[in-house]
């Protein structure tokens, strides 16, 4: 199910929100309630490829106990130029360094042999990304939630048009 873009942070059913709220003049309210999905979106921007870069990196720990470095995408060009896209991370383990020297590799580090590396230089990095839609449940509330994800391989390199000349 992919919102429009007038629902991303409204989760309205439809993306008519005329007579959704009416007021009297003697100040009551009358709100349908039944076009209001029960639903937790942090959608900001459609899904797709954007042109992104790394925000901010927070460094933490997975529950097995892993390095993780959770970095905020911001699409950087466009109608939505500035927008926190999503949360995507790297996990320093054994099973995720495949994904870890794919991101870093495509955004410009040399992955052929040993690196060093800290958060701080992932910042201001480019890369055009793909984003889907992620929706679940919880079990007891039934309440949704909305966010973009990044595919294992949803990492491209950003083209760079600049010249020296």
């Amino acid at each position: 199910m992919t919102p429009s873009l007038g629902a991303l942070n409204g989760a309205l059913s439809n993306n008519d929100d005329s007579r959704l709220v009416e007021t009297a003049s003697n100040g009551q309210i009358q709100v349908d309630f039944s076009r209001i999905e029960d639903v937790e979106s942090f959608v900001t921007i459609p899904e797709g490829r954007h042109l992104v870069r790394i925000a901010e990196v927070r460094e933490g720990e997975t529950r097995a106990g892993h390095l993780r470095w959770a970095m905020r995408l911001e699409v950087t060009d466009g109608e939505y130029a500035g927008r926190t896209a999503a949360w995507d991370g790297m996990v320093w383990s054994k099973r995720g360094l495949p994904r870890v020297k794919h991101v870093l590799n495509v955004l410009g580090f040399d992955t052929e042999g040993s690196l060093e590396v800290s958060p701080d230089d992932l910042c201001g990095k480019q890369a055009i990304v793909d984003f889907f839609m992620e929706e679940w449940e919880h079990p007891t509330t039934g309440r949704r939630t909305q966010r973009l994800a990044v595919p294992f391989l949803g990492y491209e390199p950003a083209d760079d048009t600049s010249s020296p000349f």
